[in-house]
């Protein structure tokens, strides 16, 4: 089947296919495989630090060569007032309890304890590292990192989750869009979390490519070349894999979450808010059926930050009721073989 260049040609890729960021399971090794398949690579950097963003970057140039997508979270963080840190010690107590009922032991961290990180430190990390392409989500740059970026040759992919934010990223100059429907896995990447646009993809996908201009990536529910050439005739000139990759090689998931993975069922996939604060599309388990309807929930980044030290602990003893494990609602095989290999067998399906 015939595809357009543009994307390819745009981002100096062999193929138009994109591995989906997927932070806290991507790796730099599944970004340097996927780029052996000849495709664009995503390299997580979410809300690091500028620091630990350097340091990711560069073990992922000494892996490849070839280009790859550095990936943000471009999010407003809300101001620190008396009733978010009320709200904070009682949802930090409520779930400490909730751990140890569950023979979790651990001491979740105070507000003042970590820092917030802004995505404009990351920004000038990205032009000093010579970074050529930047994909983000959760909102858009503003205006001068914009500028910045252009100046310094970076290629921007923004995500949109409806027309309206698609246009809101055309009109700033962002190279390429991805439209996120809502079958993806992981975190939506709606500009106002709190009013989330639930819209099925494909009919999403048609509605954006009638409205702009910009190439568009898809993401959402892709998992064999049925799915990708779909996309493609709704208008997508990229396609972007995320959930076909979770229990790769490279994934970053212990054998206990890949084994969850295994036997997940349709009906076990739910949006949630409860680890982060924003909406993102996983397994249902214990913590989600326990936080999501109640008063436990802090505006992201605060319940993201509040949770992950009780994530990291359940990891430690296996405990998949106290993970996130995002996925999409395309249930799949999840094979364990290489990313490079999984995206080699996609490509064969498809071109």
């Amino acid at each position: 089947m015939l595809f357009s260049k543009t994307i390819s040609e745009i981002l100096n890729i062999k193929y138009p296919i994109i591995q989906a960021p997927m932070f806290g399971v991507s790796t730099p090794e599944m970004t340097a495989a996927a780029t052996k398949a000849g495709c664009l690579g995503s390299l997580a950097l979410a809300d690091l630090t500028a620091e630990k963003s350097v340091e990711l970057i560069r073990r992922t140039k000494k892996l490849t060569n070839q280009p790859f997508a550095a990936n943000i979270f471009v999010h407003e963080i809300p101001e620190i007032t008396d009733e978010l840190k009320l709200q904070y010690a009682r949802t930090k107590k409520y779930l400490e309890d909730l751990a140890q009922e569950n023979n979790i032991y651990t001491q979740l961290p105070n507000l003042e304890d970590f820092k917030i990180n802004s995505y404009h430190e990351q920004i000038d990390v990205i032009v000093e590292e010579k970074c050529k392409i930047l994909s983000f989500t959760f909102g858009n740059l503003d205006n001068k990192s914009i500028q910045k970026l252009k100046e310094n040759g970076t290629i921007l992919i923004g995500t949109c989750t409806s027309v309206e934010e698609a246009l809101v990223l055309e009109k700033s100059g962002i190279d390429i869009i991805c439209v996120q429907g809502i079958e993806a896995g992981g975190h939506r990447g709606s500009f106002v979390p709190e009013n989330i646009l639930q819209i099925g993809g494909f009919s999403l996908l048609s509605q954006v490519y009638d409205s702009l201009k910009v190439p568009l990536i898809y993401a959402g529910g892709i998992y064999n070349g049925k799915t990708l050439k779909a996309a493609q005739e709704l208008g997508a000139q990229g396609f972007q894999i995320g959930s076909l990759l979770l229990a790769s090689q490279e994934s970053a998931l212990l054998d206990f979450e890949k084994a969850r993975l295994k036997n997940v069922k349709e009906k076990d996939i739910v949006l949630t808010k409860s680890f982060s604060g924003r909406y993102a599309r996983g397994i249902k388990n214990k913590f989600i059926e326990t936080i999501e309807n109640s008063d436990y929930i802090l505006p992201y980044p605060y319940q993201n930050k509040l949770t992950g030290e009780l994530r990291k602990i359940a990891r430690t003893v296996k405990n998949d009721e106290f993970v996130n494990l995002w996925a999409g609602q395309s249930i799949v095989n999840y094979s364990e073989d290489s990313t490079q290999d999984i995206l080699e067998k996609l490509i064969q399906e498809c071109f």
